[in-house]
């Protein structure tokens, strides 16, 4: 079996059509990513996108060279069949999610194309079309509104909109998107904005208005509190910063904090994300697939896991619609909320554009 040569990252920064604000003070302007490639001794090579986020992960192209660097000495030799060696590479690195989530998927890519296999083929799941969602940032009402109009007329019909910073002006908005368009899904991402004495008449307010699901109303540390909160079972509660990892999965599913849980392919892989799906399923949590930003190639994968049996809710798959320029192409069609995952299948890298949106 061929064995691992190589491992590259070449940083790159794609430029977003507008802003993209959330929580209480953060703001994207730029999707700075590293593109991680890894070459196997029969010329098999599998590619993958390791993403930065330093509000959220502490994570920056820097760092993720920086931990690729750390990885490859331990990642070198092995059989790309070895899951359980390359496993255990993993684990002489702490944290740095993306990186690794980024690096598990591009072994998995070498994995499968070393096999003469498509992931298209061997690793999708049951579903041929996903249900997709768009994330709509905290702006001015009327930019938010645009913006809101310019993703239905793509086929947007979910609607993952950014509240906290005025929770007054979130419901405004949540009742003019529910007055201009009747099939429109809303839900909310609080990004833990909310506190322990206002939260339950904010999500009743958030209820009233029509949102279907709020994630993260509170802080990640207060951990009985957001388990009594999903007690009062105002709204669907939706986990993303709790559980970072597997570890952390399992104890929010022992606290029971939470009804749907946001995996992110980005930070967790495949190798961690479907061990999440399993525990998720077997505790009777709905599941949905969460973006950190990323390029088509991001879509592409996080598509494919989406597609498996369990995820259930819609999934962030429509962030190319953000950028400005990407790495890949051609950009999918969406169709009344949906994503045609065989319509991800020609999505490929281009060096050129690589190469004009790398950094220096």
């Amino acid at each position: 079996m061929p064995q691992v040569r190589q491992i590259e990252s070449t940083a790159f920064r794609l430029p977003l059509k507008s802003a993209l604000r959330w929580g209480a003070h953060s703001s994207l302007t730029h999707a700075e990513h590293s593109l991680l490639k890894v070459t196997l001794t029969d010329g098999t090579v599998g590619v993958s996108e390791a993403l930065s986020r330093p509000t959220i992960y502490g994570e920056t192209p820097q760092s993720i060279a920086g931990a690729v660097q750390h990885l490859t000495p331990s990642l070198e030799g092995l059989d790309i069949e070895d899951e359980e060696g390359i496993a255990r590479a993993f684990k002489t690195l702490t944290f740095n999610h993306t990186a690794k989530g980024g690096l598990d998927m591009a072994l998995w890519d070498a994995r499968f194309r070393s096999r003469g296999q498509n992931l298209f083929d061997h690793f999708a799941g049951p579903k041929r079309q996903i249900k997709v969602s768009y994330i709509l940032g905290i702006s001015s009402l009327t930019d938010m509104l645009e913006e809101a109009r310019a993703v239905y007329e793509q086929g947007v019909r979910t609607l993952k909109v950014k509240v906290g910073r005025d929770y007054t002006k979130d419901l405004e908005l949540v009742g003019i998107l529910r007055g201009e368009w009747a099939d429109l899904e809303l839900y909310a991402d609080s990004n833990e904005t909310l506190n322990v004495k206002s939260a339950p008449q904010v999500l009743e307010a958030m209820r009233e208005a029509g949102l279907l699901w709020v994630e993260e109303p509170l802080p990640v540390h207060q951990l009985r509190a957001r388990a009594n909160l999903r007690k009062l079972e105002i709204l669907p509660l939706i986990a993303d910063d709790s559980c970072f990892t597997l570890a952390a999965l399992e104890r929010e599913l022992d606290f029971d904090t939470f009804d749907i849980l946001n995996i992110k392919t980005a930070r967790t892989g495949f190798s961690e994300s479907l061990k999440m799906l399993e525990l998720a399923k077997s505790a009777g949590k709905s599941v949905m697939i969460g973006s950190q930003a990323g390029s088509l190639l991001s879509t592409r994968l996080s598509a494919l896991f989406a597609s498996l049996e369990g995820v259930d809710k819609a999934s962030e798959l429509s962030f190319f619609l953000k950028l400005e320029g990407d790495i890949a192409a051609p950009n999918p069609v969406l169709t009344d909320g949906f994503l045609k995952l065989e319509d991800l299948r020609g999505v490929e890298l281009d060096l050129g554009a690589l190469e004009r949106f790398r950094m220096a």
